[in-house]
């Protein structure tokens, strides 16, 4: 996988100052894939039943009539405010669009609704860069290493809710089954490979794991050595998705409270600055490979 992959972000420009008028293109809807077309096609429902075109609701929701096109297309996950809000604005919908939300979220396996637009985005995605200073990243994780994280998170208040968080976290990394699947380039901080997460088995096995990920075809994973210092990525994790269409990418920013999801050009063209310069500070492909395994066998291999 070559760098740009990920991270260089074309602007395009227009060759003519004239417009022309052109039908807007009204895409088709399938609310039976999930709850989350489902809300979109019921606020398209609502909007053509009031007379409102998406800027109209937009104006009144709060938010742009592109975000409006794009939660009616299922393509981005309404937050828990924009649902009460458009329960506020389509009255006669009962609070239909808050309990469609509870039931996105429910339906994710637990999931907070806010985290399933960049499911969404990985599971279109034709190339995903993930840096990480302080966790292995979640599509490359192993069940056990994301339930020792979840149960240390009380992410759950049972067994059951633990499971199905794990499953959820494991159905993301499907995409690489595909006939055609993204590709994957991940940068950790070597912090990552000594902090003890679960027991020593667990941690064996993930690393294990990661270095037999680092053989597929068009998956990269390298290390920043320890010895690298302070650096620009130990201001937090990100990851940045980028699609066959040429369209700009989409980034996921990490935080203490709930991650964000944007594809504001100025932010993603920052952060793919970012990894690139911290694609520079890591070690090379093979060298971070054999660093993993190393560190498997001498501090997690208890045999």
């Amino acid at each position: 996988m070559l760098p740009s992959e990920c991270v260089r972000t074309p602007v395009g420009t227009s060759g003519s100052s004239e417009s022309v008028a052109t039908m807007p293109l009204i895409r088709e809807l399938d609310p039976g894939a999930g709850p989350l077309n489902f809300f979109g096609a019921e606020l398209r429902r609502a909007r053509t039943l009031a007379g409102l075109s998406q800027d109209q609701v937009g104006q009144r929701l709060g938010y742009s009539g592109a975000l409006i096109g794009k939660v009616e297309t299922g393509e981005r996950a309404p937050s828990e405010h924009f649902a009460q809000t458009c329960d506020e604005v389509f009255p006669e919908a009962g609070g239909l669009f808050v309990r469609l939300y509870e039931l996105a979220r429910r339906w994710g396996g637990g999931s907070p609704a806010w985290f399933a637009e960049w499911v969404e985005t990985e599971r279109r995605a034709a190339s995903v860069c993930w840096w990480e200073p302080l966790l292995i990243p979640g599509l490359v994780q192993t069940a056990d290493y994301a339930r020792a994280l979840f149960e240390a998170w009380r992410s759950a208040e049972n067994d059951d809710e633990i499971d199905d968080l794990v499953g959820a976290r494991m159905a993301r990394q499907s995409i690489f089954d595909r006939p055609q699947p993204p590709s994957l380039w991940v940068i950790i901080d070597e912090a990552v490979l000594h902090r003890p997460i679960g027991n020593e088995k667990v941690m064996y096995d993930q690393l294990s794991h990661l270095a037999r990920r680092a053989d597929r075809p068009k998956t990269t994973i390298q290390v920043i050595p320890a010895e690298t210092g302070a650096h620009m990525g130990l201001l937090g994790a990100f990851a940045i998705a980028r699609h066959d269409s040429g369209a700009p990418g989409t980034v996921y920013m990490e935080s203490p409270d709930q991650g964000q999801t944007t594809e504001l050009p100025s932010v993603v063209a920052k952060l793919s600055d970012t990894f690139d310069r911290l694609r520079a500070e890591a070690l090379p492909r093979g060298t971070s490979r054999d660093l993993i395994r190393r560190v498997a066998e001498e501090r997690w291999n208890a045999t």
